[in-house]
């Protein structure tokens, strides 16, 4: 098996000697920006744009509590009226020699595109974070995308992408450095919520290293409004001057490469962090590789890394961290050796010859193949794959690698997707648990409004800072508003952390209501001998127990759960001074329960007073500025969750699966089913089969061919889909038939099958009726067994199969 190869370290670096490693800290990017740049800056200008508002909140509540930057000048914040006016705000700071920075995103970056060209064109080196978002086409949305840092990378500006936290802080620094020295503006680019909001552990720069590494602003940043040393800027060129003045700007962007890899490589010496602008991982003696930008790189490598310790498969990942300048030399050498690379994009444009990045990659082996000068020469071209994955921050998973990665070694298609039902959509692999070893995860499931933000980040620093762990924690943000559902994951690890995707494998499941369980399967991927709790009004265990759905409940008894409940709600109620903090005091009754239902503690020796001691410094933190009361109702709260939960015991689960037992023993679908079904024939349409469900009072009608054999099933549901799609459709074209609409797949049951096998499975698929057929290979219907039949026969199984 090849050997593992690296060129950059892990967040912690323990094992440097570097003279700046880092503080050690759980920060998200936006944290990781603003520590940075209010350190070395001296003001921004920039206008509130989701996903990088909390960048601008936060610089300007520093610039307003009086922040002084490592010279000890007071850093200023302006937010003028629009994104393309605090660009232009930026070019004038900058032109008066100011070290400046902007946040934006989105619509917001494409608002100014008209300011960076003019920007970069004075050679002003600012540099701006975007939260790179996707941008609103057929409908608005504000997550991760590369749309937007696309539609602006040819303004002239270096663009370099953070995959983490981590580099979000590093590449400040190095941009910086970078911009100052070649005079060219540069773009710090994270995944708009997928890093700008994740909480992770990170090491930020010491303040004595900044101060050293970017230097003084005074003697770094070129003033063009000096009285004493005049100059022409933004002037009118007509056809004798315009050209001249344009292509001699390339006496600085030809330099902007080698200015990057000297402040990346000055960085590195440090902090014994290493960026480059390709970075590679595992690809020594790789056939394969995918090649990607940004947060979907950490999942790749966690990915790759659980392949080759399964086995003898060569793969590796390529991240490109620098667009722009393009690093055409690097990326040629980092694939010239693979046989095929998936190069995947978080955005589509399908009427260019390609997206943005493959595109490039093609012409970088283009100049490779002719021998051009200053790039390696090569023989042959690898296979390139194109992929979109992650538009809109759609889920990018560890089984989708695995598909990606057999379909380069099967010859697969060149362009595919990832993550949707589509005709261009590799088939999903099944995820496997890419999580470090010792990991412990949570999946939270609450509602909106009721703190499961702040709860998160709670735990995460908790988990940290009293466990010295490494943590990462989201929340899966999204445009619904206070009441609805969400969700919410966390991990902490005894090493860092490298997969960024919603998480699939978890130890504890929290649940803000039962109700959870009735809206999907919170308990999918629950390890075996893992915790799910439980907000719940009841006291007694077996009613607790009783308000479980059935699929829920064997699937709490056969993976040997633990099932702990609260009235996380009563005690918030009752403990808070503050009628406006209710609701969100009830995640800090979570806390407790987390802290309960983990292992740490115990696995340190960590006495209760010596972790409600690190706690208490930790909720001081968070809401210190609430007052000393506020301070105190959340230690009561979190003290109340660790000592006051309950748990189901196990001979309460037990009993009530052995009266279903004693009940189903013996008995066949043939003795509790309802004969007779309605049906009609392929070919059928819509029309007809509304007369024939009304007139028979039916919910559903089963299609049969001309052998009576079942094809399928309409449901009423399908005919109110229908509706609105016939209102859309020409009037002239002929009329929808079931075969257009009917489902396919249908679950059956025949008369001689137990009735505890056909209760499994209306348990297991959470339906309502099993179609009965005659048996024996025959798919002929002749009855249907369905929970009101159960629930007659037996009221017990009313409690069995809700």
């Amino acid at each position: 098996m090849a050997k593992h190869t690296t060129s950059i370290q892990e967040p912690d670096c323990e094992a440097t000697a570097a003279p700046y490693p880092g503080t050690r800290t759980t920060t998200d990017g936006s944290g990781a920006v603003v520590w940075v740049e209010t350190h070395i800056s001296e003001g921004a200008c920039a206008y509130p744009i989701t996903p990088t508002t909390n960048m601008g909140v936060d610089f300007a509540a520093a610039a307003a509590n009086g922040h002084r930057n490592l010279w000890g000048e007071a850093i200023a914040f302006l937010e003028p009226e629009s994104e393309h006016s605090s660009a232009s705000a930026a070019e004038g700071f900058a032109a008066a020699g100011g070290r400046v920075t902007n946040f934006t995103s989105g619509q917001g970056l494409v608002l100014m595109k008209e300011v960076l060209y003019t920007i970069s064109g004075k050679r002003l080196p600012a540099v701006f974070h975007i939260g790179a978002r996707a941008l609103t086409s057929h409908s608005l949305n504000v997550h991760a995308g590369h749309d937007d840092v696309m539609a602006v990378a040819d303004t002239g500006w270096g663009m370099v992408f953070a995959r983490n936290a981590q580099c979000a802080a590093d590449l400040a620094l190095i941009a910086r450095r970078a911009a100052e020295n070649s005079h060219t503006p540069f773009m710090v680019c994270q995944d708009g919520f997928l890093t700008t909001h994740t909480l992770e552990t990170t090491r930020l720069p010491e303040p004595e290293f900044m101060r050293e590494f970017v230097g003084d602003p005074a003697e770094r940043v070129p003033c063009l409004m000096d009285p004493a040393r005049p100059v022409m800027s933004g002037v009118v060129q007509n056809q004798d001057a315009y050209m001249k003045g344009k292509v001699a700007q390339r006496h600085f962007t030809d330099r902007t490469s080698m200015h990057l890899k000297e402040a990346m490589n000055t960085y590195a010496q440090a902090t014994g962090r290493r960026l480059d602008p390709v970075t590679t991982y595992c690809m020594e003696g790789a056939e394969v590789a995918i090649v990607a930008m940004g947060s979907m790189i950490e999942t790749a490598r966690a990915t790759v890394d659980w392949l080759r310790a399964r086995g003898d498969l060569r793969v590796g990942v390529v991240e490109v961290v620098c667009f722009r300048p393009f690093p055409t030399a690097e990326i040629v050498e980092a694939l010239r050796d693979v046989r095929a690379a998936a190069v995947i994009e978080r955005m589509d444009n399908p009427l260019a010859q390609s997206n943005p990045l493959i595109g490039e990659i093609k012409a970088a082996f283009a100049d490779a193949i002719t021998d051009m000068p200053g790039v390696p020469s090569v023989s042959r071209i690898p296979i390139l794959h194109a992929g979109v994955a992650g538009l809109g921050s759609r889920d990018i998973r560890p089984g989708h690698f695995l598909s990606v990665l057999k379909a380069l070694y099967e010859r697969g298609p060149r362009t595919f997707v990832l993550g949707i039902d589509h005709e261009l959509s590799l088939p999903d692999a099944v995820d496997p648990d890419v999580r470090p070893p010792g990991a412990f995860s949570m999946r939270g499931y609450s509602v909106g409004g009721f703190g499961s933000v702040t709860t998160n980040k709670v735990i995460a620093t908790i988990a940290a800072d009293v466990f010295d762990l490494y943590v990462q924690a989201y929340p899966l943000y999204g445009s619904e508003k206070k009441g609805l559902p969400t969700r919410y994951f966390l991990t902490a690890a005894p090493s860092a952390i490298r997969t960024h995707s919603e998480l699939r494998h978890v130890e504890f499941v929290p649940l803000n209501s039962l109700n959870a369980l009735n809206l999907g399967n919170p308990l999918e991927g629950i390890s075996r001998g893992g915790t799910v709790f439980v907000q719940t009004t009841e006291k007694e265990p077996a009613a607790v127990w009783g308000l479980v759905p059935g699929y829920a409940r064997r699937a709490i008894r056969e993976g040997g759960l633990r099932l702990l409940y609260l009235d996380a709600a009563s005690i918030a109620a009752g403990v808070s001074s503050r009628p406006d903090l209710q609701v969100r005091m009830q995640g800090i009754v979570l806390l407790g329960v987390f802290l309960a239902a983990n292992p740490f503690a115990e696995e340190r020796d960590i006495t209760r007073d010596d972790l409600m001691e690190s706690v208490e410094r930790s909720l001081r933190t968070f809401f210190g500025k609430a007052g000393e009361q506020v301070v105190q109702d959340n230690l009561v709260c979190v003290r109340r969750g660790m000592a006051e939960v309950l748990e189901v015991p196990k001979d309460v689960m037990s009993a009530s699966a052995e009266r279903r037992a004693e009940a189903v023993d013996g008995f066949t679908v043939g003795e509790l089913m309802t004969s007779g079904v309605t049906t009609c024939a392929l070919g059928t349409t819509l029309p007809e089969v509304r007369r024939i469900m009304i007139a028979e009072k039916s919910s559903c009608v089963l299609i049969t061919d001309d052998e009576g054999q079942m094809q399928g099933v309409l449901s009423m549901t399908d005919l109110a889909r229908a509706h609105t799609l016939e209102q859309r459709l020409d009037p002239d074209l002929p009329d929808l038939r079931v075969e257009h609409l009917m489902t396919h797949e249908v679950l059956t049951t025949f008369p001689a099958e137990e009735l505890s096998a056909a209760v499994d499975r209306l348990v297991e698929r959470r339906v309502t009726r099993l179609i009965v057929t005659a048996g024996n290979k025959s798919n002929h219907p002749i009855g249907t067994l369905s929970t009101e039949d159960l629930t007659a026969a037996e009221p017990l199984y009313a409690q069995w199969i809700k």
